[in-house]
């Protein structure tokens, strides 16, 4: 991820052609969004823990300081005293089997969520990426739909001045104004769908945009992924689901043998030095010696080795063992659940790539074809051997070739961040390769033309 931020400097800096492109809304969208900083508090938090889990291997010292007053009633009346104590301890742990493995699990631990951290961005490339392609494909899509409508709409004026002096029946400008009016049902429907995927791209990056640089035709190029099956392979070691899955099972493993140490044995050692002093006062109290009351000092100091050894637990250790050890279970597999819906995401996505790449071919000359289709019409149609709805149909049939060849445009680049997500290998150098392709500016803000 800081690879990215080098180019981003260098691009604010330098003048752009375009306002907003997809590495700066990515760039804001890693800023400000609430689920990745999330993410990051419990990945530090996480790493905070571990010290907590190595201080009880690591000596601890306490003071302890207490004073008091003493007053005697009865026999003891006005026999009053003051005293106070002043402590200070020392504890080791010599060997605890417990402190170790909650250490090595609080290590383990915080390697899933550092884990579950680096998942995040790369969900956030891809959910970023996606939106916007969807906003680029939702303009592109209402792009279309009012070149149609003003084609349709000059075919109208035209057949209503072929009506006016009897060249045509009522019925070709019936059918022209039923095409029109179908083609602002689909602009409205066109609006719509811009106004969801711009609101889309807000909720993940937390701001509206009024400009998006689109893609640049001449720098749209496809590219066929490698075999699936080395993918597949790569996938093994790189794919962030399954590295959480193998961690979580490791950490039930070892809560395994923390269960188990309950059988073991604890050593400890203990040292102290405690100070206490006592004074007596009142009526009573003579300074002679016959009393007895005299101020005094005491102190001691205490080296000890503590051991603990459980003999019985009612069953308590051995449950907490079984059910670490079904945890495990459950994990492994989970583990396979993980592993299958990885390859079945790779391979869907290998499929979906290959089918755009396809697709785009396809509609390419699908676009050429049904543009010679129209021109062909338009001839027929002045020299009375085509009819409008022809001319329509032709129309629309070509305007829908250019939507599907836009959508399979689109199509085919969120399809490859997706494979290069479900493999693990998805960062920023990605968007820098897919920003290379955008041109011009184009503004987001729906009208109905």
């Amino acid at each position: 991820m800081k690879k990215v931020l080098p180019l981003l400097i260098s691009l604010m800096i330098a003048p752009s052609a375009f306002a907003e492109n997809l590495i700066q809304v990515y760039e804001q969208t890693r800023q400000t969004n609430p689920e990745l900083k999330s993410s990051l508090a419990n990945k530090q938090k996480a790493y905070a823990a571990i010290t907590g889990e190595r201080a009880s291997l690591l000596p601890q010292l306490g003071l302890s300081a207490s004073y008091g007053l003493n007053h005697g009633y009865r026999e003891s009346e006005d026999q009053n005293s003051k005293s106070g104590n002043l402590g200070l301890t020392l504890t080791q742990s010599l060997f605890n089997f417990s402190y170790w493995k909650n250490l090595d699990i609080s290590k383990q631990q915080a390697s899933i969520l550092d884990i579950a951290y680096q998942a995040q961005e790369q969900s956030l490339i891809l959910n970023t990426s996606t939106y916007y392609f969807n906003v680029l494909k939702a303009l592109d899509a209402l792009s279309y739909t009012q070149a149609q409508k003003k084609s349709i709409y000059r075919q109208l004026e035209q057949v209503n001045q072929q009506h006016k002096v009897g060249l045509v029946a009522i019925t070709d400008v019936q059918n022209a104004q039923a095409n029109y009016d179908l083609t602002i049902a689909q602009e409205v429907t066109s609006v719509n769908n811009l106004n969801n995927a711009l609101e889309s791209l807000r909720e993940v990056s937390g701001r509206f945009y009024n400009n998006l640089a689109t893609i640049d035709t001449k720098e749209f190029i496809t590219e066929k992924p490698i075999n699936i099956n080395q993918l597949l392979q790569q996938s093994e070691h790189s794919n962030l689901d399954l590295l959480t899955s193998r961690l979580s099972r490791d950490v039930a493993k070892e809560q395994i043998r923390l269960a188990q140490s309950g059988h073991l044995p604890t050593l400890t050692l203990n040292a102290s030095t405690a100070l206490s002093k006592s004074e007596p006062y009142g009526e009573k109290v003579n300074p002679g010696p016959s009393y007895g009351h005299s101020n005094s000092i005491d102190g001691k100091n205490t080296v000890g080795i503590s051991f603990e050894m459980p003999i019985f637990s009612s069953g308590a250790t051995m449950s907490k063992v079984e059910q670490a050890q079904y945890n495990y279970v459950s994990f492994s597999e989970q583990l396979e659940t993980t592993n299958r819906k990885v390859i079945n995401s790779v391979r869907s996505s290998y499929n979906n790539v290959s089918a755009a790449i396809s697709s785009i071919k396809a509609y390419e000359q699908s676009v050429i074809s049904a543009q010679s289709s129209l021109d062909a019409t338009e001839s027929g149609y002045e020299v009375g051997t085509r009819t409008i709805v022809d001319v329509l149909n032709a129309t629309t049939q070509l305007y829908n070739a250019k939507k599907q060849l836009s959508d399979a445009k689109y199509d085919y680049l969120i399809s490859l961040l997706t494979l290069k997500n479900a493999i693990g290998t998805l960062n920023s150098d990605d968007l820098i390769q897919l920003n290379n392709m955008l041109g011009k500016e184009s503004s987001t803000l729906a009208t109905n033309d």
